[in-house]
């Protein structure tokens, strides 16, 4: 519906009038008439010179074209809504609709799409909802197969399940109908555009000092180290700050199921899985990538994340000369951690004696880092735990670092102190092997 001058009059008219002067009236537009100024404004633009536009360019054409048809179909917007609509158009061109003032917040680190009506945002480790909609559920199916095809991957009936990454590096899951009932279902864990490394996690008080150099002298001495947590506790912020004291001269192979990692060395190849294709083969599994690499003659092999028979692999891996490789895992703790990895080696190896799959973690693992996200909504590191030997059937374990909570602040935060615990690793002689054990003993309390 559109609104003309003289229905514009009229209603003037019929507007109560304060004593002495006269009140404009203000007609706002409705949802319809903003889809109707949407269709118009995108009819005059040409495909082919989008597809040639930049993004200012192409805004202005835009801006331009929402002007002309709010004006002669007499629907009231100011600059501010001629704005914002010129905007959402380019999103939807060059973007991804409305998810683009997310994307584009730092603060934001999760996006969380439950159809088209529905959106969570991450803020400083708490979940609020976010002012966005989509127009329905056709809008944002293309926006999830938009993300799907940039990479060379498809979402539809079919395929309902989707493992992606933007361009930026952000991890992104798909869910469609009719495995999803209320709609397509997006979740995003945007990628830090600043990396972060020890000490960043030291300014947001996720560890101590003492414990940042401590897990630097364990990766320039090339201990085997795996990262434990939960969902979305910081793991993978957590390897990327870690590998950094990888030495440059080493040749590292990362291995992942959506490529997020970030390594800074010179001489890094990135590995990445595949799914099945259309006849439903092709598919090339994080087991297939660790055997390949083995034979790409790597220092360092980097899991992103195990969580299946590459497990086994893994191992195998760091037993057989890759000193120094990492990954992470999900686990609520340490002890966890090493029994999800003896139950992921036997999804591998059917018929493997349990004696035999935790001889093979006691030689291949040094270090366990536990990582918490914590009621608070802050990340950090919890236990950091060294794989001592085997007694019989039981793996020995001992804590090295500790958070001890110690209360809560009026602002809501935790409060607490990371503690080495004192204890003499036995991996004591390969720091002294590096010429760090000296400074290892300092950071550690050794014999204090």
């Amino acid at each position: 519906m559109s609104f003309g001058r003289r229905q514009v009059r009229e209603l003037a008219s019929e507007a109560p009038q304060a004593p002495g002067r006269a009140e404009a009236v203000l007609v706002r537009a409705t949802p319809e008439q903003f889809g109707l100024v949407r269709r118009l404004a995108l009819s005059r633009l040409d495909a082919v010179t989008i597809a040639e536009l930049d993004g200012p360019t192409l805004r202005a054409a835009i801006s331009e074209a929402v002007a002309a048809v709010a004006t002669e179909e007499r629907v009231q917007l100011n600059a501010r809504e001629q704005a914002a609509l010129a905007d959402e158009l380019v999103n939807d061109m060059l973007g991804l609709g409305p998810l683009e003032p997310l994307l584009a917040d730092e603060s934001v680190t999760d996006i969380m799409v439950n159809g088209p009506n529905c959106t969570f945002v991450e803020k400083g480790g708490r979940l609020q909802k976010a002012d966005i909609r989509f127009r329905d559920n056709a809008h944002l199916l293309g926006i999830s197969q938009r993300i799907a095809s940039a990479i060379g991957r498809r979402v539809d009936e079919s395929s309902p399940l989707l493992d992606a990454r933007l361009e930026d590096g952000s991890r992104v899951n798909i869910v469609i109908p009719p495995l999803a009932l209320d709609g397509p279902c997006l979740s995003i864990r945007k990628f830090a555009k600043k990396r972060i490394d020890l000490a960043k996690l030291v300014e947001f008080n996720a560890m101590s000092e003492n414990l940042a150099r401590a897990l630097e002298i364990m990766a320039r001495c090339r201990l085997n180290i795996v990262i434990s947590g939960g969902t979305g506790s910081g793991k993978t912020t957590l390897l990327n700050a870690v590998s950094r004291f990888a030495d440059n001269s080493e040749r590292l192979v990362t291995i992942e199921d959506a490529a997020e990692l970030q390594l800074q060395q010179p001489h890094v190849v990135r590995l990445e899985t595949r799914p099945p294709n259309l006849e439903g083969t092709g598919a090339i599994s994080q087991r297939d990538l660790v055997r390949n690499a083995l034979r790409m003659r790597p220092d360092r092999i980097i899991i992103g994340e195990v969580r299946g028979a590459e497990a086994f692999d893994m191992l195998q891996a760091m037993n057989t000369g890759h000193d120094g490789s990492m990954s992470t895992i999900h686990a609520n703790n340490s002890r966890d951690a090493l029994a999800r990895i003896e139950n992921m080696v036997l999804m591998g190896a059917v018929g493997l004696p349990s004696a035999a799959i935790r001889q093979q973690i006691v030689s291949a693992l040094d270090v366990i880092v536990q990582v918490q996200r914590m009621r608070d909504g802050k990340r950090r590191v919890t236990q950091v735990t060294e794989v001592v030997g085997q007694e019989g059937e039981v793996v020995v374990l001992q804590d090295l670092f500790t958070f001890e909570y110690d209360g809560e602040n009026r602002d809501g935060t935790l409060r607490g102190e990371f503690r080495p615990t004192g204890v003499r690793p036995g991996f004591l002689p390969r720091l002294r092997y590096f010429g760090l054990d000296e400074l290892y003993t300092s950071v550690s309390a050794l014999g204090a």
